[in-house]
């Protein structure tokens, strides 16, 4: 694979070409407005499978979007790989608070990336980062070097829970089989420093539905005599936490994984600047549960967030009203040994009963998934840290992340495969947020790594 680097800067061009145009595709699972932007998304990777050199590329059809399928089988006898990713995107929105439009891609150059990025929605979660192991997949056919089988599945429900990806595994045992699982959805500390994310959190995510009047009032001949939901949902949200911002709902960290001393000093060898972090975000302070730093807060310890909330008149100009309803989503993310389904249960049961009689109070599950921490000790973990230190000089720090990909553990619960997580953005890169990026040095730098990959695995599986 000595030729990798040529290979990569001659298409370059092109690479970049490529991922722009699948960017355009306004792949928003969350809206059901964008379903068949979604279903050209599936088509267009599965093209991309099948120029890259794929022999078999196919879209599974599942209760919600399809999954993309696509396979490389050079010796049933070799290893076998399995890339996931997903082709779906989370919604723009804000939309005014972007300052390019999410599907209209473009190039720019930053402090942190010099030698540009693109911003589009998905650029970086995940489109960017699953279309490296596509390309990388044709740099191995291209030369002649794949040392092993691949097979890709590529979902287009990520964003919103993954409910078809766990329909579609329990279902396909067989076809799935492998030795590895690779994946692309995380990001490293920086473009100096790779990382290989070992931990994840889990998640459970709720709506709440507070409801007093059985209209809207006017606030002057009402106000002061009928519960307001909004007031009430905001005081039942700040009960949420006390003030060292533990989290209240009795039950919420019996199963709390606590990290020795030991662990924790290790994980603070990672670089970092509280400065700096505070700087990047334009905040005057950090903030959370008391007795752990910012990165523990982050990784290790669970939260609880309020995604959005709304009620009332929020339109333009006044409105005198007290609202018939009031509306949240919450989410919390859990750390390895918290249940998400008891987690969902203990929080609905605990915020129905802080709720006063002169309310009702709905809690509405969406989607949840269990945390994941995985080996530094396994094959798959040695091979991503040689491929890294060849690509960037330096091995690759161990991290835990704050994010969730519920379905690694559905992988080893129903393929029995451990999952290695090479990601390659930064947590600059404003996933989820207005002005969404990737750069264009990490997107090659995933590339040319990505090969590397196959080969120590293949060589250490021996």
């Amino acid at each position: 694979m000595d030729n990798i680097k040529p290979y990569v800067q001659q298409n370059k061009e092109r690479f970049i070409q490529e991922l722009i145009e699948l960017l355009k595709i306004p792949s928003v699972s969350a809206d059901s407005a964008y379903a068949q932007d979604v279903i050209d998304t599936a088509n267009a990777v599965k093209d991309s499978l099948l120029k890259a050199g794929c022999d078999v590329a196919e879209l599974c059809e599942t209760p919600g979007y399809p999954i993309v399928y696509g396979e490389k089988i050079i010796d049933p006898k070799l290893p076998t790989v399995l890339v996931y990713g997903h082709y779906d995107v989370q919604p723009p929105d804000p939309i005014d608070l972007w300052d390019s439009p999410p599907f209209e891609p473009v190039i720019k150059t930053t402090e942190i990336h010099p030698e540009g990025a693109i911003f589009a929605r998905g650029a970086c979660d995940d489109k960017g980062q699953m279309f490296m192991h596509v390309k990388a997949f044709e740099y191995m056919i291209q030369s002649n070097t794949l040392p092993c089988n691949v097979k890709f599945m590529i979902e287009g429900e990520e964003e919103v829970g993954s409910k078809s990806l766990s329909w579609f595994v329990e279902r396909n045992q067989d076809k799935l089989a492998n030795d590895v699982i690779l994946i692309s959805d995380t990001g490293m500390i920086s473009n100096q420093q790779p990382s290989i994310t070992t931990g994840l959190r889990g998640l459970s995510y709720v709506e709440v539905e507070v409801t007093g009047p059985n209209r809207d009032l006017h606030s002057g001949l009402y106000g002061g005599a009928v519960a307001n939901p909004i007031n009430i949902l905001a005081k039942m949200i700040a009960s949420l936490h006390d003030e060292n911002n533990h989290i209240t709902i009795p039950g919420f960290y019996d199963k709390v994984e606590e990290l020795s001393q030991a662990e924790r000093a290790e994980m603070a060898k990672r670089p970092y600047s509280e400065d700096a972090y505070k700087k990047a975000l334009d905040i005057a302070d950090v903030y959370g549960e008391a007795g752990y730093s910012t990165n523990e807060r982050n990784s290790i310890r669970p939260t609880l967030d309020v995604n959005g909330i709304w009620g009332g008149y929020t339109g333009e100009g006044a409105k005198t009203v007290i609202a018939s309803k009031a509306y949240a989503k919450i989410s919390m993310r859990l750390v390895p040994n918290q249940d998400w389904e008891e987690i969902t249960d203990l929080f609905a049961k605990h915020f129905v009963s802080i709720a006063p009689p002169s309310v009702t109070v709905k809690v509405t599950p969406h989607h949840g998934g269990q945390g994941y921490v995985t080996p530094i000790d396994s094959i798959g973990y040695q091979a991503a840290n040689k491929a890294y230190t060849e690509t960037f000089g330096v091995p690759a720090i161990p991290v835990r992340s704050g994010g969730s990909i519920p379905i690694v553990a559905l992988f080893e619960k129903e393929l029995k495969s451990k999952t290695i997580l090479m990601g390659f953005g930064l947590d600059s890169d404003a996933i989820h947020s207005p002005n969404e990026h990737y750069g264009i040095f990490n997107y090659l730098k995933g590339i040319e790594t990505i090969p590397l990959f196959y080969k120590y695995f293949v060589e250490l599986s021996k």
